[in-house]
């Protein structure tokens, strides 16, 4: 598929881009922005920490670890790359590292991203609350599941082809395809949700 410019004249194709020609970074450009605007991927998370590797015996870290609305943790993956590599195998080693994670953990992680970002605007456990629309914190109802969403400039059938064996055996995953294409010195991004399809919805507890 392409992207196309409307004008009154014509259909003005905008040809499509690569993140290492343009320039753009995985860590320093990609996971910079979207730390921040956790949106452009989905509007129902919540970023708790980014590079996030605080467990023993493993050099091994998460590229955004968030939480939804319901109180999942959410481990979020990205590359620049056209295939994805073996990325879809690191998210599920890291599923399961944080898979126990408590709320007061939580708390302590996201107030250490908020002190690196030196952003005091609010305390970390008054942020979670607000997110989730608790009152207080319930130990009970946090980290119920782990979803994990990968992120990359696109997908190979490999990898496509083992994400949709997780699904049918029940594990919470999804490819979320994040397409430059290049107009002239512009960088456009088309965000796509390709697995699972949007209109089946998002396997979410």
């Amino acid at each position: 598929m392409a992207i196309y410019e409307l004008t009154s004249e014509s259909f003005r194709e905008i040809e499509a881009g690569d993140y290492s020609v343009s320039g753009h970074k995985e860590r320093g450009d990609l996971q910079r922005l979207l730390r921040t605007q956790i949106e452009v991927i989905s509007a129902d998370l919540f970023v708790l920490t980014e590079e996030f590797s605080d467990w023993d015996e493993s050099r091994r870290r998460i590229d955004l670890l968030a939480i939804d609305r319901n109180a999942n943790l959410v481990v979020i993956e990205l590359k620049r790359t056209t295939d994805g590599g073996y990325m879809e195998l690191q998210a599920i080693r890291y599923a399961a590292m944080v898979s126990a994670m408590t709320f007061d953990r939580a708390v302590r992680i996201h107030a250490d991203f908020l002190g690196r970002l030196n952003d005091e605007s609010a305390d970390a456990e008054t942020r979670i609350l607000d997110f989730l629309g608790w009152s207080e914190a319930d130990e009970e109802a946090f980290g119920n599941d782990t979803r994990i969403i990968l992120v990359a400039a696109d997908f190979g059938k490999e990898l496509t082809t083992s994400v949709l064996w997780l699904i049918d055996r029940g594990l919470n995953i999804e490819c979320v395809r994040l397409k430059p294409y290049q107009d002239g010195d512009r960088t456009l991004v088309d965000v796509q949700q390709i697995i699972p399809l949007p209109e089946v919805g998002r396997n979410v507890n």
